[in-house]
């Protein structure tokens, strides 16, 4: 099964100078919580529902006064359309994200894979088994978290 085959081909997306207020406006209206930033047609990040909340509790500014390229993530990881699901789901897995952009020629959007699409395309006699669904979101959901910082006295 391709990426093609079950990814998501509306995506929106928004620039780096989308305000997250417009952002989150966005998100709402797409029922989405992940956004592809584009800049002069290519790819140069993504923004979460999750990097909204964090910039706006920590950061003591207004939604409209913060732009999504203050917050995107970047470095973006994405897949072609013609990829095999299964190395949409490693990539996943290596870098612990649920969605993925899937880019064209010179990394244009097409559209966006998820977990929920993937999960969605998975079963009994079907190209992706639900285990390996599982197996991948266990590993993106486990908690890695940093050693504890000792400082000696």
């Amino acid at each position: 099964m391709k990426v093609k085959d079950v990814m998501t081909a509306t995506a929106r997306t928004c620039g780096p100078a989308t305000s997250l207020a417009e952002a989150a406006a966005l998100m709402l209206d797409e029922d989405c919580g992940f956004l592809p930033v584009v800049d002069r047609g290519h790819l140069v990040g993504v923004v979460t529902d999750r990097d909204l909340y964090i910039a706006l509790a920590t950061r003591n500014a207004l939604a409209s006064a913060l732009t999504v390229g203050e917050v995107a993530q970047a470095p973006v990881w994405s897949v072609a359309p013609d990829d095999d699901v299964h190395e949409a789901l490693a990539v996943m897995r290596e870098h612990r994200v649920r969605r993925l952009p899937v880019t064209g020629f010179g990394e244009t959007v097409l559209g966006v894979i998820s977990m929920n699409d993937i999960l969605l395309a998975a079963g009994p006699k079907r190209p992706v088994s639900s285990t390996e669904v599982l197996d991948a979101l266990q590993e993106i959901c486990g908690h890695h978290h940093p050693a504890p910082h000792v400082s000696v006295a």
